[in-house]
């Protein structure tokens, strides 16, 4: 209609009377028709299905050194292998799948009334270590005591025997001596300003174990009465080794403890991946760290 010409005054309607009787917005006039075309799906371009997604993660399960991890590590494996996704995605897909982590109840928590950090961040300024005690069939029940840096969760020295002596419980601690510092030589720790975090154990108060870390030139820092939070970062490797290790198998003799631990502790050190170290592995953060600190000399 709007090129027809109006018998009264011999002019073309004007488009705006023609859309206002025809009840027309202009939007709607001047749209253009699809013609057929779907509408196409905002952001990326989506370069792996859903099936085939789901198989990677079966996948890196299957392959894992570890189990029951999340949906967070798996998304940061699949990244690593060059599997560009999105961490919503991961997770959506594990759980139509039935492939989450179990998640454990939270407790009731009580107000914390310890204030300090105990994470640190340069490596060897605090160790931490405690003992844990695990039953085989031969020689019934063993121990297990190790040393932690609080700077990246790694466990430098690791100790497992039948008794749970003081003498035990100083192996590790030379083991991590011997390791960081070539040498068990007397005061071989002095002005490096490593502190040991124990709790209060029978084989940490003995004068056996103050006597050795003053020869070593360790400093002493002991937990609070009653807190476990305190040495929270062994207590924790303490929780992974359960849920990994000590759980699963039935130990036939302390041997055979030793030999599936220490397999642990190397896969652990390597490739366990710590939320607060942003995904990282123990030996990957102080990789990454050395790294930084060569290129800023």
């Amino acid at each position: 209609m709007t090129d027809q010409v109006s018998e009264s005054v011999k002019l073309v309607y004007p488009l705006r009377l023609v859309l206002k009787v025809a009840g027309i917005t202009s939007a709607a006039w001047y749209r253009k028709p699809k013609h057929g075309k779907e509408k196409a799906r905002r952001g990326p371009r989506v370069v792996i299905t859903d099936q085939a997604l789901l198989d990677e993660v079966r996948e890196e399960i299957t392959r894992g050194h570890f189990i029951d991890e999340g949906y967070k590590k798996t998304w940061k494996r699949l990244k690593r292998r060059g599997i560009k996704v999105s961490k919503a995605r991961v997770y959506r897909v594990m759980r139509a799948n039935n492939l989450l982590s179990v998640t454990r109840p939270k407790p009731e928590r009580k107000v914390n009334e310890h204030k300090g950090n105990i994470k640190t961040d340069l490596p060897n300024r605090m160790w931490g270590t405690d003992g844990k005690r695990f039953f085989t069939r031969q020689d019934g029940w063993c121990w297990f005591f190790g040393v932690v840096d609080h700077f990246n969760d790694e466990i430098l020295g690791w100790h497992v025997n039948k008794s749970g002596s003081r003498f035990d419980a100083l192996e590790p601690v030379r083991m991590s001596v011997l390791k960081v510092f070539g040498s068990l030589d007397q005061h071989v720790c002095n002005g490096t300003g490593i502190f040991l975090r124990t709790d209060h154990g029978s084989q940490y108060d003995s004068h056996d174990f103050q006597r050795e870390l003053k020869f070593l030139g360790l400093q002493y820092s002991p937990a609070f009465v009653r807190s476990p939070q305190c040495n929270g970062i062994i207590e924790r490797f303490h929780r992974i080794l359960d849920e990994q290790v000590l759980d699963l198998y039935e130990f036939e003799s302390l041997e055979e403890a030793r030999k599936i631990i220490g397999h642990f502790i190397q896969e652990y050190n390597r490739h366990w991946l710590i939320h607060r170290l942003g995904l990282y592995s123990p030996l990957e953060y102080r990789e990454a760290y050395e790294k930084r600190r060569k290129y800023a000399a």
